[in-house]
């Protein structure tokens, strides 16, 4: 099926052309090393195609929150080495990512070679995506390239305004992502199920909203969960609670009815009385058996095993949040055996499964079921607008 987007494929011969490559380099750093190289390994496929097929490979990007300023602390020269060790090619450090500087370090870089650009963020121009700073830096290449969906969020001068100024092009990492995507609640072989945890209603009720309309069974975890008990009636105890989105739960609840969408809440659960990893106090209960001085914490392993249940009827998941308090043990137990049903019907051919967020991704990681998902998502706020439903200004641009 043709994609709504152009990728690398389409690009012809490139040999010698300067094409500028938006990759997310704002890697997490300690005592002066990369902690985390995820975004570095993500930029490897396009990176390297690129260069291999000779052109002068120009990674445009931002690194941590410099407003604007040139400051050194944030400066990507401190990223060519971690970046050129997982490539396994040199990488060249290039002092501005417009202007003279830009010029001059291009001029010596033959074709196949590799360049980082200084931080984008150095320039007022970025976030604001000031058509001067497009201008200045379309001028010094003669494709675009993005390849960074955990920015695609932001409409900024190297995120979306370069798109409409030079060929623009889906990179690999984008383009999977994207494929995922579509895949996932774009036009997903049904029946679909979400699985939406986190602490707060307050912060996923866009997410909610969208997602009722289109997927036919929704699993709310976490303290979200407690909300919507609470908004049916139930005593939650001193549960994590937001009491005055009541009404708006009852609203998702009858948004859901009439779209014919199942809301799925813990019938069982594992309550304490206080949060700490393997309190005396934690036990297993009905939901209206919580008393007023215990916590909800996770769901219940019987509630679990019906949830197992629904996803076997299903062929696509999308997941974004746990179920319980999954950092401490043992209120990870619903999280770790929900991820692992879903990952063994996705190995088994049955669904397909697509996740996304920081936290869902350290708890599927602390499952051990990552790999096994049909697609991880490592974009945070990005998956969650596409998740909520909005339009993403760096993948709008690609598709004009």
């Amino acid at each position: 099926m043709a994609k709504p987007f152009k990728t690398i494929d389409d690009m012809g011969d490139i040999a010698g052309k300067v094409v500028l490559v938006r990759e997310d380099l704002n890697v997490p750093m300690q005592d002066g090393s990369v902690s985390d190289d995820t975004r570095l390994r993500a930029a490897m496929p396009t990176v390297l195609e690129l260069a291999d097929r000779g052109a002068k490979v120009l990674i445009l990007a931002h690194f941590g929150r410099p407003k604007g300023q040139k400051n050194p602390e944030y400066s990507l020269s401190k990223i060519t080495r971690p970046l050129s060790a997982v490539l396994g090619r040199e990488v060249q450090f290039i002092p501005d990512c417009q202007g003279e500087a830009a010029v001059d370090g291009i001029k010596v870089m033959r074709g196949g070679d590799i360049a980082i650009l200084e931080n984008t963020r150095f320039h007022a121009g970025e976030e604001k995506n000031d058509p001067a700073l497009v201008e200045a830096m379309a001028a010094i290449g003669d494709l675009y390239v993005n390849d960074a969906f955990s920015a695609a969020h932001r409409a900024h001068a190297s995120t979306e305004g370069l798109a409409h100024k030079l060929p623009a092009f889906a990179g690999r990492s984008m383009e999977k992502e994207l494929d995922a995507l579509q895949a996932a609640l774009g036009q997903p072989v049904t029946p679909v199920a979400a699985v939406v945890g986190g602490a707060k209603v307050s912060t996923k009720l866009d997410v909610l909203n969208n997602l009722v309309a289109k997927v036919d069974h929704l699993i709310i975890g976490g303290g979200m969960a407690n909300t919507f008990l609470y908004a049916r009636g139930v005593d939650v105890g001193k549960s994590l609670c937001e009491k005055d989105l009541s009404e708006t739960a009852e609203a998702i609840f009858d948004k859901a009815e009439a779209a014919g969408c199942t809301i799925h809440l813990p019938y069982d659960v594992v309550v304490a009385k206080e949060f700490a990893a393997n309190p005396p106090s934690v036990r297993t209960c009905n939901v209206h058996e919580v008393a007023e001085d215990e916590m909800i914490l996770d769901v219940g392993p019987a509630a679990v095993e019906a949830l197992g249940d629904a996803l076997k009827n299903c062929r696509t998941l999308v997941w974004n949040g746990p179920l319980g308090a999954f950092e401490i043990a043992p209120f990870d137990a619903a999280t770790v055996a929900l991820a692992k049903t879903a990952a063994a019907l996705t190995k088994e051919g049955q669904l397909t499964s697509v996740a996304g967020g920081g936290d869902t991704v350290a708890a599927l990681n602390h499952a051990g079921v990552a790999a096994d998902f049909s697609f991880v998502s490592t974009a945070g706020g990005a998956f969650l607008e596409w998740m909520e439903g909005k339009e993403l200004p760096g993948v709008k641009a690609l598709e004009a």
